[in-house]
């Protein structure tokens, strides 16, 4: 196990190579390639898709309009910001928004196994359904159900996988686009607060 500054040494090559990387066409599109962010001893560590506009210009995880929404969730939910670790699936942003390709995913994977390695953290919050399905299964678990040519993930629902906690949830996103799902949302964010 690492102490805290190796830990931090590290995670600093770490970022050196995620923001170095060229392996995909996602490269010559963003501006920066985002590396994780937030407390290195955090016990809890969200996984969200990928940077968005905002995210990509300033270099820094959730500042966008899903970013407010996740802050007003954390508050909710007595979670300080400053004690979670963040990062994404994808670690460039996708332009206009777009879907991920299986290739990007795969890519980038093998990030986020370094970080959640280095982190360790008690629970990992994947954020949406690729984070979830990626997160699933690197734990040998597919939770995912074929509902006709959509995708369905159990979200809220704590998982104990080869000794590590998911909590899948959907991400701060989607409460821009059907906000009558924010108290059931800060409900599921509260039962996160004990892992602190």
């Amino acid at each position: 196990m690492l102490n805290r500054q190796e830990k931090q040494e590290a995670l600093e090559i770490l970022n050196y190579q995620i923001r170095s990387c060229e392996s995909c066409s996602l490269s010559s599109t963003r501006k920066h390639a985002l590396t994780g962010e937030g407390n290195i001893e955090a016990r809890i560590m969200f996984v969200a898709l990928s940077p968005g506009v905002k995210e990509d210009l300033d270099n820094r995880m959730f500042i966008g309009p899903s970013g407010q929404v996740f802050n007003k969730l954390l508050i909710a939910a007595g979670i300080e910001r400053e004690l979670v670790f963040m990062t994404n699936l994808v670690k460039c942003m996708l332009p206009n928004n777009r879907k991920p390709k299986m290739s990007e995913i795969e890519l980038c994977s093998q990030f986020l196994d370094e970080e959640i390695s280095l982190i360790q953290p008690e629970v990992i919050v994947p954020l949406g359904t690729y984070s979830a399905q990626k997160v699933l299964q690197k734990y040998h678990i597919d939770l995912l159900e074929p509902q006709g040519n959509n995708t369905k993930v159990e979200f809220g629902k704590l998982l104990i996988l080869k000794g590590q906690k998911i909590y899948p949830l959907y991400h701060p996103a989607s409460l821009l686009y059907n906000p009558s799902y924010e108290a059931e949302t800060i409900e599921k964010y509260k039962q996160l607060k004990p892992f602190l």
